[in-house]
């Protein structure tokens, strides 16, 4: 492969969750879209046992580090009460040392943690470990409540899926825009949902993201009902109507009115999901006047329309 590949290790650690360890090794493999190599390894080469009932077998130990650019720690099962090898931990210390980048997906927060490279950062983790962490690693200022943090030479995720919003944001990082969104339909996954997005949300916020204008869409969302036009979303993020549609769109790949339209129709799922309201009814509560208008633009973004999304998806 060609020297200008970005090395990725995956480690394996006792217990490592299947789709933690998968979704970098996924992402990651080299192609001709995607200057990358992979390798996964463990803290010696052979047989590991996994969680879920899964074992590997890693021809490779912690050597691989060596020549790694990125070093991924996925989740493992037990982080609460596991300690990781001696071993793991200063091969993690020496490869950053060295200026190789460190990710955690999930509980791989844990033993990212153990190096003491996160004291004194942001990190995350899944949700139902976030308290263990921060009483283990009283150092490490834990936000349970995104998707992953970026502290530069130093990454954690939340759950598995948000391991692809992280994976997407190094290629990102690494490789501009073009080639993330390029992965994502990949990996028929959002292009780009904010690290700052909740973990745990009552309803799914449109997906593509970014940092740029968060409060004014938080306020579009709160006032989907209402005659929202781009100066008025301009007004609020005191902006002219010119810079913010131009940087609203390099943000989100999308432009103001278009993620207004999407943020309507989701609100518009999540009350089909959820209410016994009639499409006329929740057509007029998101902001999209009638029934035939929701229903138009239902089959445009969704493929399909309210009264069979409401069959499919309704509790």
């Amino acid at each position: 492969m060609s020297r200008k590949n970005h090395r990725v290790a995956v480690l394996v650690l006792e217990g490592a969750k299947p789709l933690d360890v998968g979704i970098p090794a996924q992402v990651f493999s080299n192609r001709p879209s995607m200057p990358y190599e992979v390798r996964v390894c463990g803290a010696a080469p052979g047989l590991v046992t996994g969680g879920d009932g899964l074992s590997y077998h890693v021809a490779e130990g912690l050597e691989a580090f060596e020549h790694a650019d990125t070093i991924f720690i996925p989740g493992y099962r037990e982080p609460a009460t596991t300690e990781p090898p001696a071993a793991v931990v200063g091969a993690l210390m020496a490869a950053h040392k060295r200026g190789t980048r460190l990710a955690a997906i999930s509980t791989g927060a844990f033993a990212l943690a153990a190096t003491g490279l996160l004291d004194g950062k942001r990190a995350t983790t899944h949700w139902h470990y976030s308290k263990a962490l921060a009483e283990r690693y009283p150092l490490v200022r834990v936000d349970e409540n995104v998707l992953f943090v970026d502290e530069g030479d130093v990454l954690t995720s939340a759950g598995a899926a948000s391991g692809i919003d992280l994976c997407l944001h190094l290629v990102r990082r690494d490789h501009g825009v073009g080639r993330s969104n390029h992965a994502a339909r990949r990996l028929v996954a959002a292009p780009y949902r904010s690290g700052g997005q909740a973990q745990y949300v009552p309803r799914s916020v449109p997906e593509p993201l970014g940092d740029l204008f968060a409060s004014t869409r938080e306020w579009a969302l709160e006032h989907l009902a209402e005659p929202l036009t781009l100066e008025a979303l301009a007004r609020n993020a005191r902006v002219s109507a010119r810079t913010f549609s131009r940087r609203f769109l390099e943000d989100t790949g999308y432009t103001p009115m278009q993620w207004v339209l999407r943020a309507r129709v989701d609100l518009a799922r999540e009350l089909l999901e959820r209410t016994d309201l009639g499409v006329e009814q929740i057509a007029d509560r998101v902001g999209l006047g009638t029934g035939a208008n929701l229903r138009l633009h239902f089959q445009r973004i969704l493929g399909t329309s309210p009264t069979e999304y409401r069959h499919t998806f309704s509790a």
